[in-house]
Formats: structure tokens, sequence, C-alpha cells
């Protein structure tokens, strides 16, 4: 029964990481490569979409900017156009195979957007492992119903499954504090 419990213990691992991923992507009050990693760029005619992480290296310069440089030139245009389409709103700088962006200051009504992004991806995770907990207490009960395990086996089973999901939205709350903790700080 421990495979039903390990499981779902991976399923919720699976939904954190995946948030941890797209939550980097969200600009704090500092420049961070992880802001444009994940931006998919339209390269080679257009016959090829591949990250910027895949076609430059990003490093950060000071707390307010961030340099790509392209492996390839021919795709330094195609980054370009990526970037000032992103939904982050920057505008990079071009000379030669070298991009930098200055990451301008927040204002408080952008930090205050920022948060409500969070708090929807958040949100959005939360309710993603409790279908993923709605999913596996189908099976306990299946498996109840099929007589594989005990009602004490399913109700043992289904209090770790809660307390798992408890523990996950504790977690998830602390990431939501850290990220909006970022985000408003001047």
């Amino acid at each position: 029964m421990n495979d039903i419990t390990s499981e779902f213990k991976t399923e919720i691992q699976k939904y954190i990481d995946l948030l941890k991923e797209e939550l980097k992507s969200i600009r704090t009050g500092r420049a961070q490569a992880s802001m444009v990693e994940g931006i998919v760029v339209e390269t080679y005619s257009g016959s090829m979409k591949m990250k910027l992480l895949e076609l430059a290296s990003i490093t950060t310069e000071g707390s307010d900017t961030i340099i790509i440089t392209a492996f390839d030139p021919s795709t330094v245009q195609d980054i370009e156009k990526a970037i000032m389409t992103s939904p982050l709103g920057l505008t990079p700088k071009t000379d030669g195979a070298i991009l930098t962006i200055r990451i301008p200051a927040m204002n408080q009504e952008q930090r205050i957007k920022y948060t409500k992004v969070v708090s929807q991806k958040i949100e959005s995770t939360k309710q993603s492992i409790r279908y993923a907990r709605d999913d596996i207490r189908k099976k306990v009960k299946m498996l109840m119903d099929e007589k594989d395990i005990t009602k004490d086996e399913k109700f043992r089973l289904e209090k770790e499954i809660d307390n798992l999901t408890r523990s996950s939205n504790d977690l998830l709350q602390d990431i939501k504090n850290r990220k909006e903790g970022e985000i408003m700080a001047l």
C-alpha cells in the first residue's frame, strides 16, 4: 500500500517542481537569468522553436542588467523579437551577438500585479494536487471494494493522503510568501 502514497508523493512533487519553474519567470526587483531562460524563440526561419537557454548564454551584471550572448549570431534578431513580444515587457539593446536588457525598477502597481499572478499559480497548483488527491482516494476506495485492503487500511491510507495534501499546501504557502516577499522588496 506504500506504492499508493509514494505515487501520490511523486505526483505532488511533480506539481511543485513545475510551479517553481513557472515562478522563476515572474519578475522580482532584481535581474535574474531565470526570468528569460524559458522564453521560447522561433528561429531558423521559423523552422525551430527553442528555449532561450538553448540558444544563448545568460548572465547578470549587477542587480539590474541581464546579458545574453547568442551562440549563433544568426539567431540574434529572433531572440530580440522573442524577448520584446514576451509578457515580461522588456526591451533588449543589441550589440553584435550580445543583447543587454536593463530591468527597470517596478512600481507598486506592477508589484501588486505580479503578486496576483503568483497567487493564481499557487491556487492552480493546489487545485491540481486536490484533483490528484481525489483520484488516489478513488483508487483506495476501489481497492477496499475489491477486498484488496481492509476498512482500517483504507482509513489509514486516506489519513496519510490527507496529511500529504495538508503538508503540500503548507509548502505552497511558504513558496508563495517567499516569492511575494521578493516581489514586494524595494
